[in-house]
């Protein structure tokens, strides 16, 4: 299953991917990152989407 990943010297905060997957990606406005809090979650959104709707492209995905 392809897990994702995001590069955090790239994320700027927007928080395009938590209003596709919320249930995958939450913003931390102390930080002004987003995280990946439940990767196993992806089949209840698109996280295929959420990633290309990120301005600098900070959302990968990896195998495991």
């Amino acid at each position: 299953m392809k897990k994702p990943v995001i590069d955090y010297d790239l994320c700027i905060g927007c928080g395009s991917c938590v209003e596709i997957c919320p249930e995958v990606f939450e913003l931390r406005e102390e930080e002004n990152k987003v995280y990946v809090i439940a990767d196993e979650k992806c089949h209840t959104c698109d996280c295929e989407e959420a990633a290309g709707v990120c301005p600098v492209e900070a959302i990968s995905f990896s195998e495991e």
